[in-house]
């Protein structure tokens, strides 16, 4: 059996900005071990970023394990995970463009969530979508 791919380009109104990083040496914060101040920290970036959030999930592990989270966008999501004891962060931020450019609201999401976490190195990858 013959099975051929064909890769066509999605139209421009599919577009979008991925956004990760790997936070090393990030200083502690209660979003670090604590699931609720996660979720209070990521739902405030994003409404100050003007983006819209319609659900949200979050867990914590074990007496200081760290978090995991994920935050839907109607633009796309967020997600977060946590290694206090290693002061690991990594963030995903990925938002698409398909009534208006959301790149300015993605890099302000993206960068105060950073900023949170003080991170003395930051190992960041874009990519663009679509």
């Amino acid at each position: 059996m013959d099975i051929s791919l064909s890769i066509q380009p999605l139209p421009a109104k599919h577009s979008g900005l991925h956004l990760m990083a790997n936070l090393y040496q990030v200083s502690a914060t209660p979003a670090m071990l604590d699931a609720q101040q996660c979720r209070v920290l990521c739902q405030t970036a994003v409404s100050h970023a003007n983006l819209t959030m319609v659900g949200d999930f979050f867990h914590g592990f074990d007496e200081g394990g760290g978090v995991t989270g994920v935050v839907v966008l109607a633009e796309s999501h967020l997600a977060i995970h946590t290694w206090p004891e290693s002061n690991y962060v990594t963030l995903d931020v990925f938002v698409c463009n398909y009534n208006q450019d959301n790149t300015a609201n993605a890099r302000a999401l993206f960068e105060a969530l950073i900023s949170h976490f003080s991170p003395a190195e930051v190992k960041r990858f874009e990519t663009e979508r679509g």
